[in-house]
């Protein structure tokens, strides 16, 4: 049949007057062409056998996983077996006579065979991340490195295959001779061997997982982690920007994870009023009284009411204004709403400088989303500062234009 096809092309292009040696080139390219185009056509009309049988199928199940093999065209791949089939056959029937060209084109598809197969795995293994992915489980385990090494093996497989079909060597040949290029391997998936062991490490120990909030100064990172993969773990930054980390850096050096601040439900207030020296002072009986009877903050001292209708009138009590308002911060943090009372509530006098003395709040907000919680802290340290100067407090702050006396000539 090939024969007598042959035949009636090389007769007809004759008769044309093209001479045979052209004639003879001529019947290759128009069968060429003619397989091409059969080969694209049936390609083209597999795929949408397929596309359409599948996307029946899915719409009729309740199950999420065939949707992602659809979405990942899992099983689309295998459409180019289609073309591979007719070439193949093509060749047995216009090529019998010819030996050469007929190896090295069943060379060529099975070469082209193999790599189909290693992108529909390679497929499958990324469509079965995606499943995994939507279980509750994904955020504490993920399995997007191990797949990934997987991969690293399917494909691996797949170019001892491909040489062995190129040198016509069994694929055992090359097996045997891994030995004597380990340490070329470890050489070139040595990031990939060291994410692998950090990955275990980082799963088995519980160290990070998929939405944690994570700080690594070192690598300029402080954001979201979002993804966790073979080699790097990655981070979405506060400020809209991306971090790659290398997934050994996080066993190996040092990071905070903000995860037990979600956990507890409390964040940390830790910050400093900066107090004038010069306005602190000791108190008398009546200033004593007169701050600590104002209806203002009345409700704030009732120790310190118990403690003065015991001192004479005209004396000095041992209680200063710095120790007063000190007192209200603490009791002002204990009845604020948005402060965890069950954790430490500290107020307290830091180590005096040039810049005056540090008064350091120190307690836990219930709030610990970013903006609700920055919002808790203003709200705090704008009230404290608004109030000071009731206690004759003054804060301290460089000397500016603004603020330095001006001199009569």
């Amino acid at each position: 049949m090939a024969r007598k096809i042959i035949n009636t092309l090389t007769n007809w292009l004759t008769d044309w007057g093209i001479s045979r040696d052209t004639t003879d080139f001529l019947v290759a390219i128009i069968i060429i062409i003619f397989v091409a185009l059969l080969s694209i056509l049936l390609n083209y009309i597999t795929k949408k056998a397929i596309h359409t049988a599948l996307k029946q199928i899915v719409k009729r199940t309740k199950n999420n996983w065939d949707d992602i093999l659809f979405e990942f065209r899992v099983f689309h791949r295998f459409s180019h077996i289609a073309p591979a089939l007719v070439i193949y056959y093509s060749a047995d029937v216009f090529l019998k006579y010819h030996k050469t060209w007929l190896n090295l084109t069943h060379s060529a598809i099975y070469i082209y065979v193999t790599v189909v197969f290693m992108l529909a795995f390679s497929s499958f293994l990324n469509a079965l991340n995606a499943i995994y992915i939507k279980s509750p489980a994904s955020a504490h385990k993920p399995i997007k490195g191990y797949l990934q090494v997987v991969n690293i093996f399917n494909y691996s497989i797949g170019i001892i295959i491909i040489l062995s079909i190129v040198l016509g060597k069994d694929p055992s040949y090359f097996l045997t001779g891994i030995g004597a290029i380990a340490a070329v391997l470890l050489i070139v998936f040595k990031d990939s061997l060291l994410g692998l062991v950090a990955g275990i490490q980082l799963s088995a120990n519980d160290m990070v997982k998929i939405g944690d909030w994570i700080s690594m100064p070192a690598k300029n990172a402080d954001g979201t982690v979002s993804e966790i993969s073979l080699n790097t773990v990655k981070i979405e930054n506060f400020d809209k920007t991306i971090t790659y980390i290398p997934s050994y850096s996080l066993v190996s050096e040092a990071f905070i994870n903000w995860r037990g601040v979600e956990i507890s439900n409390a964040r940390r207030i830790m910050r400093s009023l900066t107090i004038d020296i010069s306005t602190v002072r000791l108190l008398e009986k009546a200033e004593a009284d007169k701050l600590i009877n104002n209806p203002v903050f009345k409700e704030h001292f009732i120790n310190e009411i118990n403690t003065t209708k015991n001192i004479e009138s005209d004396s000095h009590i041992n209680l200063t204004n710095l120790g007063l308002f000190r007192k209200y911060c603490e009791s002002f943090l204990n009845n604020h709403n948005k402060v965890r009372r069950d954790l430490i509530i500290v107020v307290r006098e830091l180590q005096s400088g040039p810049f005056g003395i540090p008064l350091e709040l120190y307690c836990f907000s219930n709030e610990t989303e970013f903006k609700k919680f920055e919002a808790v802290q203003s709200d705090i340290f704008e009230h404290l500062i608004a109030i000071a100067p009731l206690f004759g407090l003054a804060f301290f702050q460089c000397q500016t234009s603004g603020n330095f006396p001006v001199l009569n000539k």
